[in-house]
């Protein structure tokens, strides 16, 4: 979905004045957009978040917007745990809290962006937008785009189309709802696609629980699995598992087999699948068909892929709603 964060970098001094409020709060965590190269040549997030937002600051310096930097970590995004995404949760509502704060940025690394965003939209109670941000190219990239997305996200904060629709991905000229998000590229700036539609349907707002202490595993179906993993898995203390099956949601027989095992023991199940487009329906019989899955109590992901099925099975899982509820 685009929108005019692509026109709004062609004439900064006009769109600040009209779009952007009196001040947004930056949330920062790390990810590319804060890193920089080791002497090795590997990517460290080594940049603060003052660092972060200064180049970007000095293009609302004339516009009175005030912009509240909060640096809350600095990891690579593949390090983010639930806890992480509970202590970012809990700093998008206490920024909230501010009556004066028309909208919150938070800047993250691309590799888990989906998970941590749709979490933050499945607690997010409030009209005012959330929006994730981050970059494909480091701080001292040639040709860097994290001051232009970055740049974007706030412009978007602050314009009153983005109140009301939860949280959004700005990122690459594009605006993404965070239900469906999916990262579909591994270093072009246009990092983020959706399976959903423009305007996703949403879940009435959870109050904010705990993630840390929910474990959720994701599984891998392929051509001749055995259920060995799954046996595995609840075996070793899973709580809930997201299968990413085969087509429209379906594995093998041995999986399927196990799976069924699972949900005997009260683990619930949810199905997603590793097909890039398209959403899983349960039209298969068989053990592991789709149908047979939906019909012993498993949950299909309809257009939300294995990283944020799990997010939200972790969310019905702490807060005591059925799966079906979130998807």
């Amino acid at each position: 979905m685009t929108s005019a964060a692509s026109n709004a970098s062609d004439n900064p001094q006009d769109t600040t004045t009209e779009a952007v409020p009196k001040k947004i709060v930056v949330l920062t965590t790390g990810g590319t957009i804060a890193c920089t190269h080791a002497p090795g040549g590997e990517l460290l997030p080594t940049v603060s978040g003052e660092e972060l937002v200064a180049p970007v600051r000095a293009r609302f310096e004339s516009t009175g917007v005030d912009i509240v930097v909060r640096e809350l970590n600095r990891m690579d995004s593949s390090s983010m745990t639930f806890a992480d995404i509970d202590e970012i949760v809990e700093a998008v509502h206490d920024a909230l809290d501010d009556e004066d704060v028309t909208g919150v940025v938070v800047t993250h690394g691309t590799d888990s962006m989906e998970e941590t965003a749709v979490a933050v939209d499945t607690f997010h109670n409030d009209p005012r937008p959330v929006i994730f941000t981050g970059a494909q190219h480091s701080f001292d990239h040639p040709q860097a785009d994290g001051p232009g997305n970055l740049f974007e996200a706030i412009v978007i904060a602050g314009d009153s189309s983005a109140r009301d629709i939860g949280a959004l991905i700005v990122f690459g000229h594009a605006v993404i709802p965070a239900r469906g998000a999916t990262k579909w590229h591994t270093s072009d700036e246009l990092a983020f696609a959706t399976n959903g539609p423009e305007e996703p349907t949403r879940p009435d707002p959870i109050a904010p629980h705990k993630l840390a202490d929910v474990r959720v595993d994701i599984v891998h179906a392929y051509a001749g699995a055995s259920g060995d993993v799954v046996d595995a898995l609840v075996e070793a203390g899973s709580q809930g598992l997201v299968v990413e099956a085969m087509g429209s949601g379906n594995v093998g027989s041995a999986m399927g087999a196990a799976l069924a095992r699972a949900m005997d023991k009260d683990i619930p199940v949810v199905i997603s699948t590793r097909v890039p487009r398209g959403e899983v329906y349960g039209a298969y019989g068989g053990a592991g068909g789709g149908a047979t899955l939906k019909a012993k109590g498993a949950t299909g992901s309809t257009y939300m892929r294995s990283p944020q099925a799990r997010v939200l099975l972790a969310i019905a899982i702490a807060t005591g709603h059925h799966p079906a509820t979130l998807f």
